[in-house]
């Protein structure tokens, strides 16, 4: 393999001749292999976005060459396609608060433009990665607003998806609206209630999740970008600091604003706590309903058995026939991650020191995997599970006529405890409530068809009061 000789603060360093990245990527590649990930995609799109919007303000300004800028632009545009990902080999957990990643973009970019202006790679007197990629630039606010920049893109397709699961909740919901079955408290017979009922229930929650993470996105718009370092603006011209936002917002079709402290989001991280927290929430609501259809599908014959889940996989290799409830088992496991994610980001933010939070690196790995797991998860729990559910009937219909709840529904007109001793006479006698009600002399056949008519007792009201 053939090599280049670069030199940095610590000294020299050879380079492989047709690398992109340059000494200080390599370094860091050495120091930091610690999870094996690289940084995420829609980061790496969102530092070409802020390297573009950069080297577009200092032409403007008359800072940057036209010459070199229009190179550097072009090679931004190329990593926002899609292209040169692979020469971003900085780990996705490093230390210097992102330094890593956004040498790397300048090393990349530095080299691309060259290449583009005819020159080697290397060749850093053409275009060099920090006195003209980094121009009026810092780590400290290109990285923060990078990583902005890639949550909002990944923010709205979560958005977008939990909407999706919102209606697949309520096409079952309408679908299942004349089925009755047993609600259960504490995992207890309690009242009858529609299995349509059950899935509206989900699907408001998902509602309140799809608003939530649809609103998060105000939480993240407002950027540090033009306050370099510590968030003073120091060696960015003022005109650049309002020209670099206008920039973003026409590059990214974002509502993005200017921090009106700069120093702020320089420093602080509650943004991207506050965020997390709306996606725990959304975590939450996934593992709960996941669950629910695992405790409705249990059996078939030995458990609830009320609802069938689409079968996707054998579920044993020593009991032939057996199917598991795979898909909501993994979407449950993705929600955990997520609620993980959330008390990783809460230390991260906490774990910042005056005027900046090292821990940026960490906070917006674990971000952005919440993003993609809630993406996926819904996805899945949508296109393999909620959609293919179907309704065992004549097992919601047993389940509703052989229990002792209906015993409430007498409650309102002969007292709580005569309607206790007939639920009581009803199970030590293997009879149902009907049965005893009627053998006491409490009620006629037509007050018990009024009474206990099941789909009545789903609604609010006393059954049976005219």
């Amino acid at each position: 393999m053939d090599y280049r000789i670069e030199h940095d603060l610590l000294g020299e360093k050879q380079v492989p001749a047709d690398a992109y990245y340059g000494i200080h990527s390599l370094r860091a590649f050495e120091n930091f292999y610690l999870t094996g990930r690289g940084i995420h995609k829609e980061l790496i799109k969102a530092l070409a976005v802020v390297k573009k919007a950069a080297a577009m303000a200092n032409i403007e300004t008359g800072q940057l060459d036209k010459h070199i800028g229009k190179a550097i632009v072009h090679a931004c545009e190329e990593i926002m396609e899609g292209q040169l990902h692979d020469q971003f080999i900085v780990d996705a957990l490093q230390g210097g608060a992102g330094t890593s990643a956004n040498m790397n973009a300048n090393e990349i970019i530095a080299n691309r433009a060259i290449e583009l202006l005819g020159g080697q790679k290397g060749d850093y007197s053409m275009v060099h990665p920090l006195n003209h990629v980094n121009m009026s630039q810092s780590t400290n606010d290109v990285f923060p607003t990078a990583v902005r920049i890639a949550a909002l893109k990944l923010l709205k397709p979560v958005s977008e998806k939990f909407a999706e699961l919102q209606t697949a909740l309520q096409r079952k919901e309408e679908e299942f609206s004349g089925i009755i079955k047993m609600g259960r408290t504490e995992l207890q017979d309690a009242l009858p209630v529609m299995l349509g009922q059950e899935f509206g229930a989900y699907a408001q929650a998902i509602s309140r999740d799809r608003w939530r993470i649809y609103k998060a996105e105000e939480r993240l718009r407002q950027v540090n970008m033009g306050g370099t370092a510590v968030g003073t603006g120091l060696n960015a011209e003022k005109r650049y600091i309002y020209l670099v936002i206008e920039k973003l917002v026409d590059i990214t079709g974002l509502g993005l604003a200017r921090a009106e402290y700069m120093m702020d989001p320089t420093q602080n991280n509650d943004v991207f706590v506050e965020v997390s927290g709306m996606l725990k929430a959304a975590a939450v609501n996934l593992a709960k309903i996941a669950n629910d259809l695992r405790l409705l599908s249990s059996g078939p014959t030995a458990g609830f058995g009320e609802i069938r889940l689409p079968e996707m996989q054998a579920g044993s290799s020593i009991m032939p026939g057996k199917v598991n409830p795979v898909i909501p088992e993994a979407v449950r496991q993705a929600a955990y991650q997520v609620m993980v994610n959330d008390h990783a980001i809460a230390m991260g933010a906490q774990g910042g020191e005056l005027e900046l939070n090292a821990m940026l690196p960490f906070i917006a790995d674990n971000l952005f995997e919440s993003l993609d797991l809630l993406y996926r998860g819904a996805a899945i729990f949508i296109e393999r599970c909620i959609n293919g559910i179907t309704v065992n009937k004549e097992r919601c219909k047993q389940m509703v006529e052989e229990s002792f709840v209906y015993a409430t529904a007498l409650s309102p007109h002969i007292g709580y405890d005569k309607a206790t001793a007939v639920a009581q006479q009803a199970r030590s006698e293997g009879k149902t409530v009907r049965q005893v009600a009627l053998e006491t002399g409490l009620f006629t056949e037509s007050d018990l068809d009024r009474i206990l008519d099941p789909y009545q007792l789903t609604k609010p009201g006393i059954p049976g009061r005219r």
